[in-house]
């Protein structure tokens, strides 16, 4: 047999298919657990023997991409990023909101998890490893070497704070938003964010970004999403 010819993609094609449907799911169900699984324990997991595994997936690491392909990403531009640092934001934390919300069971159990279990564990959660970080100072490039390093991490941190898995579920389960409120919440949040961040620098003595530099048009949440918060307002959420 070709070697280079992935092993489901020659003789019963649908069969193999299923197996690694099988191997992916269980892999999907012990992260969900708060476990990085090995190949041999999706298989346990699976009930498929632990040799035929490896056919489908040599090794941990192929797995993983498998399972979660986000998390090998440096990047959530795309080969065509736009230049305005606004539309690279509204972009990135657009992509990234869209993955937490399709991933939102998984994301919750690794939350409880990190909450729960003491650093070393903490730092084995696959969904817990930082990768947002990366991806928002990509969306953030344009302006290194005119904001500051402080206020571009104070910036990334603050972003990365205000939208994720830990925003959703306060948006959601105490202020009663529809996840794609709080998904627009959250990018208006961002954007707020940044036009906040770009007018201190303007501001400030040390000279970096005028504000001519860098015009960040006004990002404003949805009239549905202002009415749903209204509505909702009553309720006092803490």
């Amino acid at each position: 047999m070709d070697m280079s010819i992935p092993y489901e993609s020659s003789g019963r094609t649908a069969q193999k298919m299923r197996t690694r449907k099988a191997l992916i799911d269980a892999a999907r169900a012990l992260i969900a657990s708060g476990v990085t699984p090995t190949v041999e324990d999706a298989a346990a997991e699976a009930s498929i023997s632990r040799t035929t595994a490896y056919r489908y997936f040599p090794n941990q690491r192929d797995l993983l991409v498998a399972v979660y392909p986000e998390n090998e990403l440096r990047s959530l531009l795309g080969d065509h990023p736009p230049d305005d640092v606004a539309a690279r934001l509204d972009l990135v934390v657009g992509e990234y909101l869209r993955m937490t919300i399709d991933n939102e069971a998984a994301l919750r159990t690794a939350l409880r998890l990190s909450l729960e279990l003491d650093g070393a564990h903490r730092e084995n959660l696959l969904l817990r490893q930082g990768r947002v970080i990366t991806w928002l100072k990509d969306a953030l490039e344009p302006l290194s070497g005119q904001l500051s390093e402080q206020a571009m991490t104070r910036l990334v941190y603050a972003i990365r704070a205000s939208a994720g898995i830990e925003a959703l579920v306060w948006l959601c389960d105490v202020a009663g938003l529809s996840r794609e409120e709080a998904k627009e919440l959250m990018i208006w949040s961002a954007q707020s964010l940044l036009r906040s961040s770009l007018t201190e620098a303007s501001l400030n003595q040390t000279g970096r970004i005028p504000e001519k530099a860098q015009h960040v048009q006004p990002a404003k949440p949805s009239d549905e999403a202002v009415r749903g918060s209204r509505n909702r307002s009553r309720r006092h959420p803490g």
